[in-house]
């Protein structure tokens, strides 16, 4: 790291500490100082993720699908409805549209995820309204597959960033929880109703292309963020899984499975090392979140990820740990 933003970093943590009027000692310092690099590179490269994905969503948004009156499933898509009718700006569509999604998925997920999305779509909004992007083509088959894919990159990159710019996803997740529909199944019945009205409203084409720009979305969306499922088990492997086990159970909310493991390094006569492995299952949009915390335990950790389909019980739904 940059000696210069070293000293301002450890200059922070001097200030934070002096502030809550504890001890500054080397060990403490230390401690506090890494958790505080951790934190700025996960936010630096969130950002990123976020950044990228608003202006790959903007291009698609008004290169392909705007200028040609097409269509997308999800909040994007009500939007874009509500905009080809009505002629109310798309801008202030995608803020209105996706609010009550954010809400929810702030009581659903978390502060940290709302705020980020609330920051993520209102980028968005910014960009689509400002940026004049150029016409790409008028080919409508090349509309609908590119149009998709720019705007499936785009939500997937926002999703690594731990954030979201179509809320549908976080409406899905709660009714999965309070029926016994899948996630999938959710988003497929919600966009079902879009493209009929769709197809009631604007005509059958404009719809069957849609349904071609959504399929195309959603195939970029789970190729960005590297074919994770709705949910995502995790195997931690780490000397310092206590800590990390309390950490999910206290600060996530969220369930913990500990195996009794054994190194694997050990040579004939030596003592493998004893070590406790923790498994839990976390949403894909709680992935992001989960890893900074663990970096900030133990950046040396060895984490495995599986995709998973579906869920049933546990603590997947996050719940207030009773004291």
């Amino acid at each position: 790291m940059n000696p210069f933003i070293q000293q301002i970093i450890v200059a922070t943590v001097k200030h934070r500490l002096k502030k809550k009027n504890k001890q500054i000692t080397d060990r403490k310092l230390l401690s506090e100082v890494q958790i505080l690099k951790v934190n700025i590179t996960h936010i630096f490269r969130d950002t990123v993720f976020v950044l990228i994905g608003i202006v790959s969503a903007g291009f698609g948004l008004k290169g392909f699908l705007l200028p040609n009156s097409f269509i997308d499933g999800g909040a994007m898509g009500i939007s874009l409805l509500i905009s080809e009718t009505t002629n109310v700006s798309l801008s202030l569509l995608i803020v209105v549209i996706n609010f009550p999604f954010i809400i929810l998925g702030f009581s659903q997920i978390g502060k940290q995820f709302a705020f980020k999305s609330i920051l993520a779509i209102i980028g968005l909004a910014l960009i689509v309204h400002f940026i004049p992007y150029p016409l790409i083509t008028s080919d409508k088959l090349l509309i609908a597959v590119f149009g998709g894919f720019f705007l499936g990159a785009g939500i997937g990159m926002a999703i690594r960033g731990g954030a979201v710019i179509d809320g549908t996803e976080v409406l899905a997740i709660y009714l999965s929880k309070k029926t016994g529909l899948t996630i999938g199944d959710v988003i497929l019945i919600f966009n079902i109703i879009i493209f009929s009205f769709g197809a009631y409203i604007l005509s059958i084409e404009v719809a069957l292309y849609a349904m071609l720009t959504y399929i195309a979305a959603a195939k970029t969306v789970d190729f960005v963020i590297e074919g994770v499922e709705e949910y995502t088990g995790i195997t931690i492997i780490s000397d310092k899984s206590d800590k990390i086990r309390l950490m999910i159970t206290e600060k996530l909310g969220r369930g913990v499975t500990i195996y009794s493991g054994k190194g694997g390094f050990g040579t004939k006569g030596h003592n493998l090392k004893q070590i406790d492995i923790l498994y839990t299952v976390v949403t894909r949009l709680e992935i992001a979140r989960l890893r900074t915390e663990i970096d900030i335990i133990d950046s040396d950790s060895f984490i495995i990820m599986n995709s998973i389909k579906d869920t049933k019980g546990g603590m997947i739904k996050k719940r207030r740990l009773e004291k």
